[in-house]
């Protein structure tokens, strides 16, 4: 499988558009997140030779501007019906927009395949400045072990990391990349964090997005050569 990271705050290309937010393209068929604005997006994916209509479905890890912000151009763009995975918690607003641009929203509660070895964990309840913020995560299963990749972690890295471990128990976490919204954690916490990566043997991180540059340093220093630098424009083989 292959991961293209469309949309970021820095990037390999200096024709691509960055920003705030995340959009990466799994395995050139279903798109996670769609960054902060439309325009850029599909800009970018034109950059990388994507073609929106081959995008088969779209996953949003949580009700946020800077991971929704693309959707409304996005499935404008497309010729076909687009199923959108939602969280069931997601806003009616969201819900309503997703339909009114020719989307299908699916909302999902619980651990479930959408793809041949390709999964979302569910909604997890998460806060952010004290509301509710439930998320949903993306694993995708390859011989190399499990990959997850994370909007911004609101329910906690670790505990969505968890959540991974109660469906596949026995599964190699190969890598892990994202938004783990550390920014505004101190070096303390961050330490401990990636030493429980280290504990549950993720063999690779990558942190982005919401990680903050003190937690990109830190897993940069402790993963080594096993750190992956994940800019818009990388491609990312697992």
């Amino acid at each position: 499988m292959e991961i293209k990271v469309v949309f970021d705050k820095e990037t390999i290309n200096e024709r691509l558009h960055i920003g705030w937010g995340l959009s990466v393209l799994i395995d050139n068929k279903i798109l996670f997140d769609t960054g902060e604005k439309g325009e850029w997006l599909l800009q970018n994916m034109g950059a990388m030779g994507i073609n929106p209509d081959d995008i088969e479905s779209v996953i949003i890890s949580h009700d946020h501007w800077d991971h929704t912000g693309g959707l409304e151009s996005l499935l404008r763009a497309k010729k076909k019906k687009t199923i959108v995975y939602i969280c069931s918690g997601f806003s009616e607003k969201l819900k309503e927009l997703i339909t009114s641009c020719g989307g299908e929203p699916v909302e999902v509660k619980k651990f479930q395949e959408i793809g041949k070895n390709i999964y979302t964990t569910g909604e997890i309840p998460g806060t952010y400045k004290g509301a509710s913020m439930p998320e949903q995560a993306v694993v995708l299963k390859t011989e190399n072990g499990l990959s997850v990749i994370t909007g911004c972690a609101h329910p906690g890295i670790l505990e969505i990391l968890g959540e991974v471990r109660k469906q596949f128990k026995k599964e190699q976490l190969f890598f892990v990349m994202g938004g783990f919204h550390l920014l505004e954690k101190d070096t303390g916490e961050i330490a401990f964090i990636v030493d429980r990566f280290k504990t549950m043997k993720v063999e690779k991180a990558g942190p982005c997005h919401c990680s903050g540059p003190e937690a990109e340093k830190i897993f940069a220093k402790e993963y080594g050569e096993n750190f992956v630098m994940v800019k818009a424009g990388k491609i990312v083989s697992i």
